[in-house]
């Protein structure tokens, strides 16, 4: 049985590289692209995708947006982060959203490989050098003694939103007021309030404002 692998960078050396190390692994079907809304296109357009390595600095990819468009629209992809961010942070904020695993760009072949057959095994992978490191790990309450665990809560309950959710509350976080929204995405601003409830609920935030500020803050890296 055959695997299809998207790999989403915008360097073309580092996509060769990716590919050069997959080469060995059995009875899988590569996928390129170079931009996040190319990715999109093509996790519509490819049903059949069961792993993404996603780039959190990818044109269109702001942040941790992308990671977590991605898993609203696509909960059943796999998605391993590959970035040359390599801060704890970072990796928590990734797992917090969904991620199956994180790849550091000065990671080896081996690692690279390793990372492929643990996530496709339906287990999570995390770097060799921060296996110790508690405090990113899934599914830890390690962050409370850096004082992190309010957002990581916050980045936890982000997973809960709808897609539609989950660009309102992107525009939101933006400044755009409701009847802004309404026009951006072609729907009623009574519809749009109602998402901004829903938001609000799920998150567990009194109002627009914090919750937007919230929003950034779980998706800056």
């Amino acid at each position: 049985m055959s695997v299809k692998i998207l790999i989403a960078d915008d360097h073309p050396l580092f996509r060769a590289a990716m590919c050069h190390a997959l080469a060995s692994v059995e009875h899988i079907e590569l996928v390129e692209t170079s931009t996040f809304p190319d990715t999109l296109t093509s996790l519509e357009e490819n049903d059949d995708i069961d792993l993404l390595f996603l780039d959190l600095t990818m044109p269109g990819n702001e942040g941790l947006n992308g990671l977590a468009e991605v898993h609203a629209l696509y909960p059943d992809v796999l998605v391993v982060v590959i970035t040359a961010q390599e801060e704890p942070d970072v990796m928590a904020k990734s797992f917090a959203l969904g991620a199956s695993g994180f790849i550091p760009k000065s990671a080896s072949v081996d690692c690279i490989i390793d990372a492929v057959n643990t996530v496709l095994d339906g287990e999570t992978w995390i770097p060799a050098s921060v296996h110790n490191a508690s405090a990113t790990m899934p599914n830890t309450t390690a962050s409370n003694a850096n004082g992190h665990s309010g957002q990581d809560d916050f980045t936890t309950r982000l997973k809960q939103l709808t897609p539609h959710q989950l660009k309102v509350l992107r525009m939101v976080s933006d400044g755009l007021l409701n009847k802004q929204i309404a026009y951006e995405l072609a729907i009623s601003e009574s519809t749009v309030k109602q998402h901004v409830s829903a938001v609000l609920r799920k998150l567990g935030v009194i109002n627009r404002t914090k919750a937007g500020i919230a929003f950034k803050n779980a998706m800056h890296v």
